[in-house]
């Protein structure tokens, strides 16, 4: 078929351009404009190709094969089909399992059904080799890219060079159109949780330990942990803010004797959705939800909302803010995970995300309710 097809190897192309623009190749230091970089990719192998694109096929890994939020992103572009292998831990460091292997299937199998004329492989690694032979052998022109090489480094294998029948490297100014230096955040203030759902709406700042003004810097502006955030709680308020109550299973003072509090009659989402809507919910999670934390506890909140049908009945439920019934908070979580969010992180579950997703579905229950939570 005269079309033209391009197999990206995510771990390639921006680990290599965060090498080339801050010097090492870590991608959490850079910011993607995945939409923007899958145009300029269909757009520059249009032009060398001289064929109109069928696919691109962007290869990259997750933890439990979890699809991040950019991952999601990516998938519901148009002509772009995301295949994921494993993320696992070895010998103290991330390795991805499983990509080479699926881009050389797909490479074989896209040759063989003569799918396509051309391919194009943004790639480095030398283990694809045999793949871009079985194409070739299949009558496929193969396009090698690759990444500019930081201080003149060669970031590909010689053998797949050697063997790809046209080369081009994705320069400097041609990278950093669609792939920027990520920028560091000033330090936060000591044990302060970011509040990315807009306004302030939620506070946040919870009173430092003790000994906080003797400990390193990196110690000072931390996420506290729950046993941290329990022992701040336990002392007399130093501001109103201090009230904060993140964990869900701490009951309020006044029903400790019996372990139960208003808030917690509320039914659950589960229990309010029915089989129609529950469909419809995991289509607008595929096709429109991002998978960004905020908006992750905003998706949630509204939908438990408009189901809860009398927002009369939020009453008890603000009456204990900024604690979430424990159920509620459970299945607010678990929902969480879908996107692959609160997975371990450096064997540490991700602070940052609790904060985030709790602090979005407070922000959508404030607004429904005309009026920021109590304090």
């Amino acid at each position: 078929m005269d079309r033209c097809v391009v197999l990206v190897d995510a771990g390639y192309l921006l680990g290599a351009a965060a090498s080339l623009l801050v010097g090492e190749s870590a991608r959490s230091r850079i910011e993607v404009d995945h939409a923007e970089l899958i145009r300029r990719l269909r757009e520059r192998a249009e032009r060398e190709t001289g064929l109109p694109l069928l696919r691109i096929y962007w290869f990259d890994a997750a933890y439990e094969r979890r699809p991040t939020p950019d991952q999601r992103r990516l998938r519901v572009l148009p002509r772009v089909t995301v295949r994921l292998g494993a993320l696992t831990r070895a010998e103290g460091r991330w390795v991805q399992k499983g990509v080479d292997a699926a881009m050389h299937a797909e490479l074989s199998e896209l040759a063989r059904n003569r799918a396509c004329a051309d391919v194009v492989l943004v790639t480095g690694d030398g283990d694809l080799l045999p793949g871009m032979t079985a194409a070739k052998d299949y009558g496929v022109a193969v396009h090698l890219w690759a990444v500019q090489a930081a201080d003149g480094d060669f970031n590909q294998s010689e053998d797949l060079v050697a063997e790809a029948d046209e080369r081009r490297v994705l320069d400097r100014e041609w990278i950093t159109g669609a792939i920027t230096v990520r920028e560091e955040p000033p330090p936060a203030p000591a044990y302060c949780a970011t509040d990315e759902a807009g306004p302030e709406v939620v506070p946040h700042l919870l009173p430092p330990p003790a000994d906080a003004g003797t400990g390193p810097a990196e110690e000072k502006h931390r996420i506290p942990t729950p046993k941290e955030i329990a022992a701040a709680l336990s002392r007399p308020p130093a501001h109103p803010a201090s009230q904060l109550r993140w964990t869900s299973e701490q009951r309020p003072a006044a029903n400790a004797a019996d372990g139960a509090s208003p808030g917690d009659a509320l039914p659950t989402l589960a229990v309010l959705t029915t089989a129609e809507q529950r469909w419809a919910d995991r289509e607008e999670d595929i096709t429109s939800v991002g998978g960004d934390p905020s908006e992750v506890g905003q998706v949630f909140a509204r939908r438990w909302v408009a189901r809860l049908g009398d927002e009369s009945r939020l009453t008890p439920l603000l009456a204990e803010y900024p604690r979430i019934p424990h159920r509620l908070d459970a299945e607010l979580l678990r929902y969480a995970a879908r996107f692959g969010l609160l997975t371990h992180k450096d064997e540490q579950i991700d602070e940052h995300d609790r904060y985030a997703i709790r602090a979005g579905f407070w922000h959508e229950i404030s607004t429904h309710a005309h009026a920021e939570p109590p304090r």
